[in-house]
């Protein structure tokens, strides 16, 4: 731990934070390993949490998670907050926020947001044509056509994704279970030997996808991240990481070249598959 108790550079941006996070993560004391995993899982949280509502999640004292923020970099957990404050909440506004700011924009009927809309699909496409990774598409391919058991998990957000690959996983006789959280129950119960984790998030990530990524791992089952950056929280735990970019307009997202990737990924494993 001497090393991890020089003085360095706090992250200036998310990213940094992440690269950051991964790098000191493995060599960390239990306490601080436990700050380490709650911070990773709940990114979109510390904007909004205080240190004792993280320090609550993480199951430490607060002073372990002020202790952690100075091994950061960060003077205390004021100047990380700030952080995440200017750069990463005001990039998710509540419903009605982004509504009125459409309204305001005089982007507001029909025929303009649908046109709007087509764009950010277009230019999301376009986008996915010019990142897609090849060798991780065959990768992600390979873990889940060898797989027993698929488990599909993509909340929020990414719930249209996840039912979407679980229906087509049925209809190409894929053997698929779809995680949809109903009732907060999470079915960790049903993993077994031979099963692969196929795990969709996107910022802000979701905790209980994480989770269920993580309790894979922790099994030495693979799993599959399709999400939207490689810092993702979900790229500790994956095997195959797929990205893929998405225009947004008016802070509302478009998922249209996420799903285009969920298909011909489906597609791609029942095919494999025989």
């Amino acid at each position: 731990m001497d090393d991890l108790d020089l003085p360095t550079a706090a992250p200036a941006t998310i990213e940094e934070f992440r690269d950051r996070l991964t790098e000191i993560t493995d060599g960390l004391p239990r306490r601080l390993r436990q700050c380490a995993d709650h911070i990773a899982a709940n990114i979109d949280r510390i904007a909004v949490s205080t240190v004792a509502e993280l320090a609550a999640g993480a199951d430490v004292p607060p002073s372990a998670v002020m202790r952690f923020c100075q091994i950061l970099g960060y003077s205390g957990f004021s100047e990380m907050q700030k952080l995440f404050r200017e750069a990463y909440a005001p990039g998710f506004p509540d419903y009605s926020t982004r509504l009125k700011n459409l309204k305001d924009g005089g982007a507001g009927s029909p025929s303009a947001l649908l046109a709007e809309f087509i764009e950010a699909g277009r230019l999301s496409l376009e986008a996915l044509a010019k990142s897609a990774d090849e060798t991780a598409l065959a990768q992600a391919v390979s873990v889940l056509a060898g797989a027993d058991m698929v488990h599909v998990i993509g909340l929020r957000r990414a719930f249209p994704v996840a039912t979407y690959l679980a229906y087509v996983f049925e209809k190409m006789s894929v053997p698929a279970m779809l995680h949809d959280g109903v009732g907060k129950l999470d079915h960790r119960h049903a993993l077994r030997a031979g099963d692969a984790v196929l795990a969709i998030t996107f910022a802000p990530y979701s905790e209980e996808t994480i989770a269920l990524a993580q309790d894979a791992r922790d099994r030495g089952l693979p799993v599959v991240a399709l999400t939207d950056r490689p810092t993702s929280p979900l790229a500790r735990t994956a095997d195959a990481i797929l990205t893929v970019p998405e225009v947004d307009f008016g802070a509302f997202r478009s998922l249209s070249a996420t799903i285009a990737l969920a298909i011909a990924l489906a597609v791609a494993v029942g095919s494999a598959r025989g």
